[in-house]
């Protein structure tokens, strides 16, 4: 496949029926037991000692897939009576798959994989809310460690009425967002990135209960080219599985033998039906890889007009005159290359 037409794939069937259909097996593809843990086990700090199997039978229930709304409703409360005592859900209520929160002020946005898992603390079993989002397009007009973050500290606030109510802080649980990025920027390939919080002794020597502040994690898994040293592990393993150029034979081939996957009979149907959906986006790839060929060119012409007439990137746009809307997205990727 045209490497213009694979990187701009999934963002132009992003708002088509065709795109729907392949996310979701994507998703269903990635809430595999075995997938999830070896996941869980490169990237998760609490895992990165235990045996894969021993990690599966940590996750709890079934993983729920874009049934849990990120923006639940604020206008509820507000509009809830000052004689009305509000009702507090108990914390089972939450892991039914058929649980979903909409919103007044926007559209449903809901997370893409999440799910429980317990893992050994110093005090026994832990409970842990892990996200697992799927994510194409890098570049979205923002920072994408930033909307990363605020998943975990939706996560977090949503908590309350659901594990813990008024003072009882101490049974919040940690949360971990994790984003599996198909098409990074060059110098974020096959790369696994965390953002955590750390305790830091400005003045005095102070030690807090890791678990006490150890709250949120943020995880970044930029896939790559296989041809690269660094695509090992985990890292080979996703973009095998998520490949859109090889053939279902040769993923459940190397998925068995290099990594001792189980090719069970749900399993095998989703790659299959994942490259039977991706043949056909092929053709609608080809339109959207000559707009994307457009952009480059353009993104080229900026980084000449800097270099040679020695101007800032905003200079170079305006005297090219390139789309306002679109001089953020130019700008990001001036700063990745």
């Amino acid at each position: 496949m045209n490497i213009e037409v694979e990187t701009t794939l999934a963002k132009n069937l992003r708002t088509t029926e065709g795109m729907k259909a392949y996310d979701a097996v994507c998703k269903r593809l990635l809430v595999n037991r075995e997938i999830l843990a070896s996941i869980m086990q490169s990237s998760l700090e609490e895992y990165r000692n235990m045996d894969r199997k021993d990690i599966e039978a940590c996750i709890e229930g079934n993983p729920q897939i874009g049934t849990i709304a990120v923006f639940p409703d604020e206008v509820a409360e507000e509009e809830t009576e000052a004689n009305q005592p509000r009702q507090t859900k108990l914390p089972e209520q939450i892991r039914g798959a058929n649980v979903e929160d909409s919103t007044v002020k926007e559209n449903t946005n809901t997370y893409d994989i999440r799910f429980y898992a317990t893992a050994p603390g110093t005090d026994g079993l832990i409970e842990i809310i892990i996200n697992l989002e799927v994510q194409n397009d890098f570049y979205e007009g923002y920072p994408l460690i930033k909307r990363a973050l605020y998943y975990c500290c939706r996560m977090i606030s949503s908590q309350y009425g659901t594990e813990f109510v008024h003072q009882e802080y101490d049974k919040i649980k940690k949360v971990y967002s994790i984003w599996l990025c198909a098409e990074p920027p060059k110098n974020r390939q096959n790369t696994i990135t965390r953002y955590v919080m750390q305790e830091e002794n400005i003045i005095g020597d102070v030690v807090e209960k890791r678990e006490d502040y150890d709250l949120l994690t943020a995880v970044m898994i930029c896939l790559g080219s296989e041809k690269e040293e660094k695509c090992q592990g985990v890292l080979k393993l996703l973009q095998v599985l998520l490949s859109s150029e090889k053939a279902a034979e040769e993923k459940t081939k190397v998925l068995s033998e290099e990594f001792d996957i189980t090719m069970t009979e749900i399993l095998e149907g989703g790659i299959f039906e994942m490259c039977n959906l991706s043949k056909g986006v092929v053709e609608k790839g080809i339109a959207i890889g000559l707009e994307r060929g457009i952009e480059q060119e353009t993104l080229r012409s900026i980084q000449s007009l800097m270099e040679t007439l020695h101007l800032t990137a905003e200079q170079a746009m305006e005297a090219l005159k390139v789309e306002v809307s679109k001089r953020n997205l130019y700008a990001e990727q001036i700063k990745e290359h």
